[in-house]
């Protein structure tokens, strides 16, 4: 195992630029045999320069909340990545894995003390993420695309505008084929087994081929063979010139001798780091021998738990000095001579200076290629399309049935506002509650996708308006035309598209809100938030008590009641418009059958239609805004 310290002869002043002499995605390695492991075969490595990771003093720190104080997780902790190396993060459950992965990364940089160095340069975290990819643990694949519309995606996304289509296709077709994949390229991501969908993660990454790539716990879930099969796979992306670093928890024997590197942690400090084949020496020379045919990596966690006694962790932790040592690397000569040549020139910690794109193609490319993912995933999606078609249409019948010929009868007067608020609820709450039931299984793809340099926040919430905008037009269209004309209302185009367009605006602010709830909260939260905030809106939009009895101190709430707009649209596109006396087929008094008196009954004035439309657009537009600033606030807090 040989480790460049490429940068580190250069003069001291350079810049760290990974992006110099870049070409595109390299051959993947790897081949697949009979029985669909994974193996190596004749390598062609990235024409890229390596990249060397050293981080010193690294401490991160987590807020308990309010006035509980903080949790140091990480302490000070020191160590080198070296490139063309499999590294593995190891250590008991709570060391500080996950946490010291996210920081070197740079997935957190808030509470993060200390240095980190590429190349023996400052980082510069805009330059680092062009040249890095994180996978998750969980694999946040777009369940309803094929592997290979998964694969064109990413393509379209990561690699310039100017590869061409071929370029594009060649590059796909040899990851799949190297990593696969390429007999299930028409599987769709869900349908795939767990090696192949960790697979399909890491091929989604390989498009631009990085330089740096973290993995969380990428064997969890996996079987045996699975496991072997994914380690074999990122051994043979190290030893291409790649930096790979990833978390383990506990390795098997044959797994544990795969890795190159292993860094320990335990209780945020370390306890080791070095050649995964010094450990056992490493232990012999601090009197804590690794027994006769037991697995290192096990005894390793034994001692990181504190099984053979907490002393033995502090031992350790001085032998390693928490991280400084590096007399068990296998190539210490090479490490010796960079930290020397560091020593010798003193590095500016104010990083590089020059600016660099968060993404690699513009926002107009961006947002075509997330609308044609949308499109798929619409034109697929069980729930957001055809039930919610099935459902608006059987509603629709349902309270069309119900409510038969309320619309023209002078007696059913009350019995129609009872429709028209009935309509507003199922406006509000299917559109309200579908988003929030869907929107946070979209959000752990958007934090994986927008931190990995996929596409900006912009693009890909603009692309989730544009997207839904023609199936929630022809779901309230249809369930309007029903509702409309089985209850008799009137047969007049003017009123029909007033009553539309409120019952479009309703829809999209009800989104606007599921899409603020969905952004913050999970599905379990959310379920429970949405309804709670509804029933202030319904108390203010004038239904069951009408607006002038309000009391005065509550008549705010009438004017941020979307609700209440749009029950007044309602009256006034059936009642207002100076609405001919209705026709009474009782014997008995009908005195509703005069609108302009049900409109004072209700304290609703018939000439407010266009006020009603301006309010709607204006709260779509503010919580569509908020709902963008909510995204943004938990993508950034996440960090």
């Amino acid at each position: 195992m040989e480790v460049l310290m490429h940068e580190a002869s250069r003069a001291p002043d350079a810049t760290y630029n990974p992006e110099v002499s870049a070409a595109p995605a390299g051959s993947i390695a790897v081949d697949q045999t009979a029985n669909g492991l994974v193996q190596p075969v004749s390598m062609t490595k990235p024409k890229k320069q390596p990249v060397d990771i050293l981080f010193e003093d690294l401490s991160y720190t987590v807020s308990l909340g309010f006035r509980k104080g903080e949790k140091r997780i990480l302490h000070r902790i020191n160590g080198r990545l070296p490139a063309r190396e499999l590294i593995a993060i190891m250590g008991p459950s709570g060391a500080g894995k996950s946490t010291l992965l996210d920081v070197l990364s740079g997935y957190r940089i808030t509470g993060v003390e200390g240095t980190v160095l590429v190349n023996g340069r400052s980082r510069n975290l805009n330059v680092f993420r062009r040249s890095s990819a994180y996978i998750t643990q969980d694999d946040r694949l777009q369940p309803l695309l094929t592997v290979i519309e998964n694969m064109r995606i990413a393509a379209d996304l990561k690699m310039k505008t100017s590869t061409s289509i071929y370029e594009k296709e060649a590059t796909i077709e040899e990851i799949l084929t190297k990593l696969g994949l390429y007999g299930h390229m028409h599987t769709r991501a869900s349908r795939l087994s767990g090696g192949q969908k960790k697979r399909l993660s890491i091929a989604l990454e390989l498009v631009n081929n990085p330089l740096v790539m973290f993995l969380d716990e990428p064997t969890t879930g996996l079987d045996s063979s699975s496991c072997t099969q994914v380690v074999k796979l990122l051994q043979v992306l190290a030893r291409q010139g790649r930096t790979i670093v990833c978390t383990i928890h506990q390795p098997s024997a044959s797994l544990f001798q795969l890795f190159d590197q292993v860094y320990v942690l335990a209780r945020g400090e370390c306890l080791y780091q070095g050649a995964a084949s010094q450990m056992v020496p490493y232990l012999d020379s601090v009197k804590l021998p690794c027994p006769v045919y037991h697995n290192p990596a096990d005894y390793v966690i034994e001692l990181a738990c504190g099984e053979h006694g907490e002393d033995k962790i502090d031992t350790l932790v001085g032998a390693m000095q928490n991280g400084r040592s590096i007399q068990w690397f296998t190539n210490r000569d090479a490490i010796l001579d960079a930290v020397a040549l560091r020593a010798k020139h003193p590095l500016k910690e104010s990083g590089f200076y020059e600016k660099v794109s968060s993404q690699e193609t513009s926002q107009w490319n961006q947002l075509k290629v997330l609308l044609r993912r949308g499109y798929l995933k619409t034109k697929r999606d069980t729930t957001l399309t055809h039930l919610r078609l099935a459902v608006n249409i059987f509603t629709g019948i349902m309270l069309g049935t119900l409510f038969l010929h309320a619309g023209d009868e002078g007696a059913r007067v009350l019995d129609n506002y009872n429709l028209l608020f009935s309509i507003l609820m199922h406006h509000m709450m299917t559109t309200m509650m579908l988003t929030i039931l869907t929107f946070p299984t979209e959000m752990s793809i958007l934090q994986k996708e927008h931190f990995n340099r996929w596409y900006s926040l912009r693009s890909y919430y603009i692309s989730v308006t544009l997207v839904d905008i023609p199936v929630s037009i022809v779901c309230c269209l249809l369930f309007t035309v029903i509702v409309y004309f089985m209850s008799a209302q009137p047969l007049e185009i003017e009123r029909f598209s007033m009553f539309l367009a409120i019952s479009l605006l309703v829809s999209f602010v009800a989104q606007s809100f599921g899409l603020m709830i969905g952004a913050v909260f999970n599905v379990v939260n959310g379920t429970f938030l949405g309804p709670t905030i509804s029933v202030p809106m319904m108390m203010f939009a004038g239904f069951g008590v009408s607006l002038r009895d309000l009391p005065p101190y509550l008549k705010w709430g009438s004017y941020v009641s979307y609700l209440r707009y749009g029950l007044e649209g309602y009256v006034g596109a059936i009642y207002g418009l100076d609405r001919q006396t209705l026709a009474c087929q009782t014997e008995q008094y009908c005195h509703y059958r005069y609108p302009k008196k049900f409109l004072m009954e209700v304290a609703m004035d018939p000439d407010q239609f266009w006020f009603d439309i301006s309010a709607l657009a204006v709260i779509l537009l503010l919580t569509r805004l908020i709902a963008l600033l909510l995204l943004r606030f938990k993508l950034i807090s996440s960090r």
